[in-house]
């Protein structure tokens, strides 16, 4: 059996387990810079606030709704989420960390009754020691496990977020009555196909027949109708997916027009992309820079600028990065012009253990000892303690987050204090 276990809300819900004020009213979480809403509670979605929201065209919604605006804290939701996934380690050794609030796991030697037990147990742990909420969904594939979980999430007959799929009653009830648009794995696309040939629903999809599926919906399409007829064709993935290519893009609190702060700001930006780089133990071969104006324009004042350029050499090293990005940065730039966003895109990743020595490399022992040392300190004494000398050294960039809340868990000088 394969169980989807998925924190309700949970942005919303890492905010209300330190601000126990919050519960049961509207909450939504904002993008970066405060653009949008990525999140929002039961309550919020009550009031038929959409998913992508501009919270400058919703500002008289949330004011009339006494709604709770709250800006993105990714250091809050990480370590909360690394804290549920740890929870979940302990009660079963196979687990896919699918997102940052849903993982899936695989009951392997478990009864029935002892895997619906298992589930229950890690619902009341979780809530227990980290005041998040979470649902599960148990099923005998991944697919049909998905489906399992927004019923329990869903549905409010079901009691304690729990509803399992066990046998195939449940599964063509369950399948009767969810649209092919929200399967998991259908996708967009597929879901204009179906549509256009009358499929609406789990059930006229798995009674399609399978050179059908696979002809219009290739191999991908055979394996989710097999997942959903309730034979498993995907398993827990258990290796370790290193990323194609790194990307660090922001959009800025207002217009920028002059070389030097973009200059700046792409910098930063290959800074944060060679860290992340490192973590992973990769290097890159090419690297894409971007600058664009508010998307908010009109079409004949909206310009997007890339330049893709390729390295002498594969390299992780904040410096050539940052100076290789600097020169395509100059090519694209474009005078009495001004910028909304820009971004650095590292690609043609490798293992930094196959590095390919070539004349070209500098001084490569030396700045990767260099490296070593600056993540040290970023590690020990936090970010940006040490920086390149083309970083502004007195200028902190930050976000627009104006309703930022308190890193809890994370900064000995924002814990709760308890009187």
């Amino acid at each position: 059996m394969f169980a989807l276990i998925d924190c309700n809300n949970f942005y919303a819900s890492c905010e209300r387990v330190f601000q126990p004020h919050l519960n049961e009213k509207p909450i939504v979480i904002l993008s970066n810079n405060d653009g949008c809403v990525i999140a929002r509670s039961n309550e919020a979605k009550a009031l038929g606030i959409p998913m992508g929201a501009p919270a400058f065209k919703f500002k008289e919604v949330f004011q009339k709704n006494k709604v709770e605006i709250f800006s993105s804290n990714f250091t809050l939701y990480g370590d909360m989420s690394n804290r549920v996934m740890s929870i979940i380690s302990r009660f079963v050794p196979d687990l896919e960390i699918y997102s940052i609030d849903e993982a899936f796991l695989r009951f392997n030697g478990f009864t029935e009754d002892e895997a619906d037990n298992k589930c229950k147990e890690i619902i009341s742990t979780v809530w227990k020691w980290t005041g998040i909420p979470v649902s599960i969904g148990l099923a005998p594939t991944k697919s049909l496990a998905k489906i399992a979980n927004r019923i329990a999430k869903k549905s409010p007959d079901i009691p304690k977020g729990f509803y399992s799929i066990n046998n195939n009653k449940k599964r063509l009830e369950a399948l009767g009555k969810i649209s092919t648009g929200d399967i998991w794995g259908i996708g967009l696309q597929n879901e204009k196909k179906l549509s256009n040939i009358n499929v609406k629903s789990g059930i006229d999809f798995i009674n399609l027949p399978d050179q059908w599926v696979k002809k219009n919906m290739s191999i991908i399409g055979l394996k989710l109708k097999k997942e959903l007829e309730g034979s498993p064709t995907l398993d827990i993935e258990e290796t370790k997916i290193e990323k194609k290519s790194i990307a660090t893009t922001r959009s800025f609190e207002s217009d920028i027009s002059s070389l030097e702060d973009l200059i700046e700001r792409i910098t930063t930006y290959s800074v944060v992309a060679s860290k992340k780089l490192r973590n992973q133990k990769s290097e890159c071969n090419m690297i894409c820079v971007f600058i664009r104006s508010n998307p908010f324009k009109n079409n004949n004042e909206r310009y997007h600028y890339s330049l893709t350029g390729s390295l002498p050499f594969s390299t992780n090293s904040s410096i050539e990065i940052s100076k290789f990005a600097v020169k395509l940065l100059k090519k694209i730039y474009s005078k009495n012009k001004s910028y909304k966003k820009a971004g650095i895109i590292l690609m043609g990743l490798s293992p930094e253990s196959n590095h390919q020595f070539s004349l070209f490399d500098r001084d490569i022992e030396k700045q990767k000892k260099l490296m070593e040392s600056i993540d040290t300190i970023d590690t020990k004494y936090g970010l940006y303690k040490v920086r390149l000398a083309s970083q502004d050294q007195k200028r902190i960039w930050k976000m627009k987050r104006q309703k930022l809340s308190r890193n809890y868990t994370t900064e000995i000088d924002e814990i709760l204090i308890v009187k």
